[in-house]
């Protein structure tokens, strides 16, 4: 396990060791038992150019299962584990573009699998790559692992659609104010059209709209703790919350700041979200 980043502002942080500085991570590639595994939106941008000794993740080819809606198994996981040549005690630092979207998305899935030391770098790819840091074309190679066999555990940090009707707690919708309303973007997270992935239009009845990005500054870094309190006042740290996006991945960015940066403890994503709801017969909406 690497040394906790001592970077002062992440020590107002509920759980500082969590998330990682540029600088940090920077002067620590290449060490032994530190991963660095890009995950992308645009898996493409990956092939232009990357964190050196950095290993790609394909989110929808290789952390979602081809035959069901879900991700995939423990055994599934395991075998990917073994082919990227991961360990089980390795430090795992994720980025990506989007300010982290699928970043945190595959950081949420770790820990379903119990990957102790999983974290985020600050900013992801956009912060890395306006600093002009070192960049490589290079694919590494490591030799395949024996990443002990595992499985999932959903009943903590995952909610259903079942769960979600029947909560007492907040549910919030951290897609953005327009797709809240019920008006259809022109292009959702899987680059489709709106039209194209739901039905209808709109959230789920009781939900409240808090658009994932207040979580971050322009450069993509996460706000400081005392803003992040500001900006998510309105929830309870020790009530259950339920979060959903779109697919999930913007849901997940905000359980890692619920939960890691302001010490949330019963926050959980439907992962489902609004392509499971927004398609259902039978299932009420709101505009």
């Amino acid at each position: 396990m690497a040394d906790v980043d001592p970077y002062p502002p992440f020590q107002e942080y509920a759980h500082p060791e969590r998330l990682v500085s540029a600088p940090w991570l920077s002067a620590r590639l290449g060490i032994k038992g530190l991963r660095v595994i890009e995950v992308d939106e645009d898996s493409l941008l990956y092939d232009i150019g990357h964190i050196p000794t950095a290993t790609r993740i394909n989110f929808r080819t290789e952390l979602l299962s081809p035959l069901t809606r879900d991700f995939i198994d423990g055994k599934e996981f395991t075998a990917l584990m073994r082919d990227k040549g991961i360990n089980a005690d390795d430090t795992i630092v994720l980025y990506g573009d989007k300010s982290n979207w699928w970043a945190a998305y595959a950081l949420w899935v770790f820990t379903l699998f119990g990957h102790k030391d999983v974290r985020l770098l600050d900013g992801g790819r956009n912060a890395w790559m306006a600093e002009e840091r070192d960049t490589s074309f290079m694919v590494p190679d490591f030799p395949v692992s024996e990443y002990p066999e595992v499985s999932r555990d959903d009943s903590v940090l995952r909610a259903f659609v079942d769960q979600v009707r029947e909560s007492e707690g907040a549910l919030v919708d951290t897609r953005s104010p327009e797709e809240f309303a019920g008006e259809a973007t022109e292009h959702d997270p899987n680059g489709d059209s709106a039209y194209g992935t739901t039905m209808r239009h709109g959230h789920i009845p009781g939900a409240i709209n808090l658009e994932w990005d207040r979580s971050n500054y322009p450069n993509s870094c996460f706000r400081s703790a005392e803003e992040l309190k500001v900006n998510y006042g309105m929830l309870e740290p020790e009530s259950a919350t339920i979060l959903y996006s779109h697919v999930g991945a913007q849901a997940a960015h905000t359980w890692f700041v619920l939960t890691h940066l302001l010490g949330f403890t019963k926050t959980q994503v439907y992962d489902g979200s609004w392509s499971e709801w927004g398609n259902m017969v039978k299932m009420p909406i709101e505009r």
